[in-house]
């Protein structure tokens, strides 16, 4: 549960930084490719997109090997962790791609403004001043976003994938103890959200001391 959420929220981050840079250019079709990616995910359950992922991309590659092309449909056939992992990446990075936006319009366009009359690009200036300030607003709802992935990462069990739901199942049903395996997979569940909570307050706590140096 923990490696899936911290892959897949490391995916999510790159994913919505790439996102948030689309829905912010001028360029129609950046923006147009970015807005249509944000409302897919957004807009359809996770579970469906995990389904689709895991069973609809192997008939693609099915079909891609059959024409001729076996190295391209490799390509669309995943282990279950694999595609549990790209499901909740573009799904998570879908929603962060608005949180990003959201932080990198928070800095002053002033500070675009004077970066370019030093003479720094638009990605020199993104990298050195935008980010850095943008960070102090998007970590803490990034923080959030892990949170709920850990509990979401349970939908992965659909596909087999050994974390902490499919193993309560498994164990519910070779001893017929549902209600005792559900209720300690809940308490796993909840002990990984306090200490996330714990491990986040901190952070904000340090980055609000940063602040008043």
């Amino acid at each position: 549960t923990i490696g899936v959420s911290l892959v897949s929220i490391t995916i999510a981050s790159i994913i919505a930084l790439f996102g948030a840079l689309g829905r912010l250019s001028t360029n129609s079709i950046f923006h147009g490719m970015a807005s249509f990616y944000v409302s897919l995910f957004r807009g359809t359950p996770l579970l469906v997109q995990i389904f689709i992922i895991y069973l609809g991309l192997p008939q693609i590659g099915q079909q891609i090997s059959a024409r001729g092309f076996p190295w391209l449909g490799s390509l669309f056939i995943l282990t279950a962790i694999q595609s549990g992992v790209l499901a909740l990446s573009l799904n998570y990075g879908a929603y962060m791609t608005e949180i990003f936006r959201a932080g990198i319009q928070s800095v002053n366009r002033g500070q675009w403004q004077a970066a370019s009359a030093l003479g720094l690009s638009r990605m020199q200036t993104l990298r050195l001043i935008v980010l850095p300030q943008a960070m102090k607003l998007i970590i803490p709802a990034v923080g959030n976003q892990f949170i709920a992935m850990q509990k979401d990462s349970s939908l992965v069990s659909v596909m087999g994938v050994w974390e902490i739901t499919y193993r309560a199942n498994r164990f519910a049903r070779k001893d017929s103890k549902y209600m005792e395996m559900f209720l300690l997979a809940a308490a796993i569940y909840w002990v990984l959200t306090i200490f996330s909570e714990w491990l986040l307050a901190r952070l904000e706590g340090r980055m609000a001391r940063s602040d008043t140096r």
